[in-house]
């Protein structure tokens, strides 16, 4: 099991998008949904233009793993607000969704898919076992978990998987304190409060 640690910088409902019990991080943050595996964790924390405070908006073991684009294929995720992508048959191509307002160039779509025609980034993480706080998290993690507080305080941009004996121990006691004392569904009741959305003035991290 890698435990994947990364900082957003924008929350607004797509990167991660939670949805009916399923958490899915299929655009942005191409590293992790390329790197990580089913059963590997991941962390999200607020980035300081976010919130200073860099409280903590999700962790989620990840369940299930789309690759080659069949996200954007599938009936089965098509209602998702981050499903914002769909196959042209007759270019052989993916392309933007109509209507869809955010990652509206074609940069943002080589940063989420990859180039055609093997859309090597084309792959989406699930998770239906995920504890998700969004605009209600915060930084208690910090004065009971403080060399996590270091890390996500130094961290930059894009993420940190490879860690300490010391941070790792940190990282799954915390994920299991969590486990214990919040139930999944209710974490998801959380998801109306959102902080900036996903455009082109405020982009997703790249890595």
């Amino acid at each position: 099991m890698r435990l994947f640690v990364y900082k957003l910088t924008v929350d607004g409902g797509v990167a991660p998008c939670v949805r009916k019990g399923l958490l899915s991080l299929g655009i942005c943050k191409p590293s992790i949904r390329t790197s990580a595996e089913i059963g590997d964790v991941v962390f999200g924390f607020a980035a300081n233009s976010l919130d200073r405070r860099n409280p903590l908006i999700y962790i989620a073991r990840v369940t299930d793993k789309v690759v080659a684009g069949e996200y954007y294929r599938s009936k089965k995720y098509a209602a998702r607000p981050d499903c914002i992508y769909e196959f042209d048959e007759g270019e052989a191509a993916f392309r933007l969704r109509r209507g869809v307002t955010f990652h509206t160039t074609h940069r943002d779509l080589l940063r989420d898919l990859g180039r055609a025609p093997n859309y090597s980034r084309a792959e989406v993480l699930l998770s239906t076992d995920f504890r998700y706080f969004g605009g209600e998290g915060s930084d208690w993690y910090k004065s009971m978990y403080p060399k996590i507080g270091l890390a996500v305080e130094k961290l930059g941009q894009g993420h940190r998987v490879n860690h300490n004996l010391d941070l790792r121990d940190q990282l799954v006691r915390l994920k299991n304190r969590i486990w214990r004392t919040i139930d999944g569904r209710s974490s998801a009741a959380t998801t109306s409060t959102k902080r900036r959305a996903c455009s082109e003035v405020s982009a997703c991290d790249t890595a």
